[in-house]
């Protein structure tokens, strides 16, 4: 029910922004995440966002991703700068509704950067 884009190849130093919308009806969005899964490693949160705004991020990636989020469009979107090599790897959206806190997860896109 997540639709995953932006992704693609850059060369090292540049940027992309991801976007993660909602298909169907999901109502009552607490945080809403990206994950990222370079071959060979488990996956990993990148950044997330709370529904009042409060942001985290990875430290690897501090300084360089913004996440950000619209919630009249139930939308979340990740701004990445400054790319690097290791930032290649396939990126997730998830987004955690409801009352019980059911998890959503987009199918991911690729972002590869080239050195």
């Amino acid at each position: 029910q997540l639709q995953a884009s932006g992704g693609g190849l850059v060369q090292a130093g540049g940027s992309l922004r991801l976007s993660c919308a909602t298909s169907g009806s999901i109502s009552n969005i607490r945080t809403m995440d990206w994950y990222r899964q370079a071959p060979g490693k488990q996956r990993e949160l990148v950044a997330s966002i709370t529904s009042g705004g409060s942001s985290n991020y990875a430290d690897s990636v501090k300084g360089r991703f913004t996440i950000s989020r619209d919630n009249a469009k139930n939308t979340v979107y990740l701004q990445m700068n400054s790319l690097k090599p290791e930032d290649t790897a396939v990126y997730y959206c998830k987004m955690v509704a409801g009352l019980f806190k059911h998890d959503y997860w987009g199918q991911g896109t690729l972002v590869t950067v080239s050195s």
